[in-house]
């Protein structure tokens, strides 16, 4: 299940959510340019790996807080895989740009970051024993897209079923379909308990970030004076 497009209008020009598609995507073509082998350290010390969070904010590691704390930021920067890039890119560019819209330009940064840190926070609580680096922008994503759920949820999506259908569902129910699919796919994970042993997707990260997002939206203020492309 694949959104292409959706019918809700913009008031003004998403610069942020421009931004960062930008910023992730410059950011994915420069790891490109790195070899492999360092590739994987910078992984390692920029993404957010549960067991080395918990330890230094339990006192069990030396290491200073900051390698705890930078990489729940720089996370939300890296990617694994053109696919995985190109996935999340493709769902902040649908979803994105009307929750900015709503809220204004920094405050939307500002919950981008929030929400973010609130899925990687869910994903390091309830897989504290993996050494697996966490990367990624779905976390903070998928807060958008809770948020989204609460602010447009009767906009129409374009979704592509491969390879041949096409059709408009209501967004509160391609939504809904994508997080019952994601805590489904937590729990099961949880139960076979591979994720700490296996890599794969972070699906707590996005049921986290996508309660985040229904919760935030409501405490966020919409920005003030909306209006529609030319008016005035």
């Amino acid at each position: 299940m694949i959104p292409l497009r959706d019918d809700q209008p913009c008031f003004s020009t998403p610069f942020v959510n421009y931004f960062l598609i930008v910023l992730n995507l410059t950011v994915f073509f420069w790891e490109l340019s790195v070899g492999h082998r360092a590739l994987n350290s910078f992984m390692l010390e920029f993404g957010v790996v549960p067991h080395h969070t918990i330890a230094v904010l339990t006192g069990h590691s030396y290491a200073g807080v900051a390698t705890a704390i930078v990489p729940l930021f720089t996370a939300m920067f890296l990617h694994a895989s053109f696919l995985h890039v190109a996935g999340n890119m493709l769902f902040l560019w649908i979803f994105g740009d009307n929750v900015e819209d709503y809220l204004g330009h920094f405050t939307y940064l500002f919950f981008y970051l929030t929400v973010g840190l609130a899925a990687a926070a869910t994903h390091i609580l309830l897989n504290q024993g993996s050494r697996l680096p966490s990367v990624g922008a779905s976390g903070a994503i998928a807060g958008v897209m809770g948020a989204y759920f609460i602010l447009y949820p009767r906009a129409r999506v374009l979704i592509w079923f491969p390879p041949i259908f096409l059709f408009h569902v209501p967004a509160w129910l391609m939504l809904g379909y994508w997080f019952v699919v994601n805590f489904l796919s937590g729990t099961t994970t949880a139960i076979a308990e591979t994720h700490q042993t296996l890599g794969g997707i972070a699906f707590w990260a996005h049921v986290g970030g996508f309660v985040a997002g229904l919760v935030f939206i409501n405490i966020f203020a919409e920005r003030p004076q909306r209006y529609r492309y030319g008016t005035w």
